[in-house]
């Protein structure tokens, strides 16, 4: 017996229609990002907005906080190098702050997308996991402060609006990080760890063929 049905709702009468998240694809994201819908402002499940870059957290959070930053609440905010590699570690950046100026003028939801993570309590239109990851040349890395980004999750995609010869373009100009671990777990890290769509994790924790592992014997 329902005593509420505030609380335990029927079908005919949910809270969000659909499931609460939803996976992204397209020449931004080829191997997929995931995004909330039920957690983010509705006039952005299909939106185009104006890219603003940061290849860092610490230059990121300087800029949200300046009077003057160059932003409105339709411009789409990017961070990248925050992904299993680029973190490292893949750390819960994911829901970039909304710049102050924009606070104050009331703005509480806008675009922010990572190849970081987030809370899984936190809020608003935030695409994480984006795959590949921008530390390993994934297309998340030819982004250019400008460029429009057109994503609608209704037909689940989302795609940078430049040319795949400018994209070829740019990805020959890119450049590989310098390595930041030589020796130690940094580098055990960085030569196993999977992308975020295979799970972000070691690829020496599979099994040939799904087989199981037995535990070690203990006397």
């Amino acid at each position: 017996e329902v005593y509420n049905d505030d609380v335990i709702r029927t079908v005919e009468n949910p809270i969000y229609a659909e499931g609460a998240l939803a996976v992204l694809k397209g020449n931004l994201a080829p191997d997929g990002c995931v995004i909330k819908p039920s957690a983010c402002d509705p006039r952005f499940l299909k939106h185009t907005g104006t890219a603003l870059v940061f290849d860092d957290y610490p230059s990121m959070k300087k800029a949200v906080d300046d009077p003057d930053l160059d932003v409105s609440a339709n411009h789409i905010l990017i961070l990248r190098n925050a992904g299993p590699q680029g973190g490292p570690g893949m750390p819960e950046w994911g829901m970039l702050p909304i710049p102050t100026k924009l606070v104050k003028q009331g703005v509480r939801d806008m675009v922010r997308l990572s190849d970081a993570r987030m809370s899984g309590t936190s809020y608003g239109a935030c695409i994480l996991h984006v795959s590949p990851e921008s530390y390993i040349g994934g297309p998340l890395a030819l982004v250019r402060n400008g460029d429009k980004i057109t994503l609608d999750v209704a037909a689940r995609t989302i795609n940078l609006d430049v040319s795949e010869a400018e994209l070829n373009k740019r990805r020959a100009e890119w450049k590989q990080p310098e390595t930041r671990f030589e020796r130690g777990y940094g580098w055990m890290f960085t030569k196993h760890i999977k992308q975020a769509n295979e799970g972000c994790d070691f690829d020496f924790l599979e099994t040939a063929f799904g087989k199981p592992v037995g535990e070690p014997s203990i006397f």
